[in-house]
């Protein structure tokens, strides 16, 4: 059995944006995204505002349907647009095997997984029906897929879930709109752990708190991963807190992938531009650190995403950028153990 509980493989994920026949026009939020995250590991995805980090998590999930690719979870093909040959980890071929689908799976065929495959949302406002009381929207999982033979196994199960997350018992007849943004946010988790998941994307968790609440909810993801041994797959903005818990990460710009390392590699030993860029922007509390660190300021605008740059997407930022960038899209590779960079001018830059 492989350590990889989930490969992704060439996934795409465009969004029709008017137009008909050959003048149809496509925003190209994911395109050719490949990674795979180990069982119990913590994959960090950062980028900037709108380079397709929550599209991936949420396209994994099939909470969209994914437009090109192939989705491997645990073993198993959860999609496949045909282009990728039809082997899992050892080379067997997955058709004669008996669990292989063609396309997209129903949602009847994806509620197993559903039960294995969690996400826990930005938003911990617009997440939560503010008609259901916190006992519900936790137990409404544990409903759907039968995991409590009677009431009482129901409640026992809500109660224990909201301790587990560091809420009281009476907040299980309390309304979303009670709670603190924190604590709205302790619900969505709860929610997410009621059916005991082994992946859960968490879509950047800690943006919208306070900065006094962060390091709680950061350090509660931990220990949850220590105690159930979760994977997670963890979009943030935030460079500093993903370093922190994250075992690799991988930095998206504009629908691609452009690095994916070990957090320590990636941070001390980075390669391409804009990964660079992004790390200089990392605040430093000591104040004679900071000054000595030279920011890269980005010049111009992100592209639209509905008719991104020729060859390289980075490009039209990078001060490095010649003619072949423009040409030619820079090939995934792999420049030592572990760390992938898509980058033409890496002998330049190192």
């Amino acid at each position: 059995m492989s350590d990889k509980l989930l490969k992704v493989e060439h996934l795409c994920q465009y969004f029709p944006a008017g137009g008909f026949g050959k003048n149809k026009k496509y925003v190209q939020a994911v395109d050719d995204v490949s990674f795979f995250i180990n069982k119990g590991e913590t994959l960090g995805l950062v980028g900037e505002s709108g380079c397709g980090k929550t599209t991936t998590g949420r396209t994994l999930l099939q909470l969209y349907q994914p437009t090109k690719g192939r989705i491997v979870y645990d073993g198993k093909v959860l999609f496949d647009s045909g282009n990728v040959p039809m082997m899992d980890e050892n080379g067997n071929d997955i058709k004669e095997r008996g669990d292989y689908v063609y396309g997209t799976r129903t949602a009847v065929d994806m509620k197993p997984y559903r039960r294995e495959m969690q996400i826990v949302f930005q938003d911990p406002y617009a997440s939560l029906d503010p008609r259901m009381t916190v006992g519900d929207i936790v137990g409404e999982a544990i409903d759907i897929h039968g995991l409590a033979a009677n009431k009482q196994e129901r409640y026992e199960k809500i109660q224990k879930l909201l301790q587990t997350v560091g809420l009281n018992s009476e907040h299980a007849n309390r309304y979303p709109h009670e709670f603190s943004g924190g604590q709205r946010q302790r619900v969505g988790i709860a929610r997410a752990l009621a059916v005991d998941p082994k992946f859960i994307v968490c879509d950047e968790p800690i943006s919208a708190l306070d900065v006094s609440i962060q390091a709680q909810v950061v350090n509660m993801f931990e220990d949850l991963q220590n105690e159930m041994g979760l994977t997670y797959l963890f979009i943030a903005h935030d460079l500093s807190v993903v370093k922190h818990i994250s075992n690799r990460i991988g930095v998206m710009y504009l629908g691609k992938l452009v690095e994916l390392a070990d957090s320590f590699e990636l941070i001390f030993h980075n390669m391409h531009p804009y990964t660079r860029s992004l790390i200089s922007a990392i605040p430093i509390a000591d104040p004679k650190v900071a000054r000595a660190n030279k920011r890269i300021a980005l010049q111009g605008d992100v592209p639209s995403p509905l008719n991104p740059p020729s060859g390289c997407r980075f490009r039209t930022r990078c001060p490095y950028a010649t003619e072949q960038c423009a040409k030619e899209v820079p090939k995934w590779r792999e420049v030592s153990k572990g760390h992938f960079v898509a980058c033409h001018n890496l002998e330049k830059l190192n």
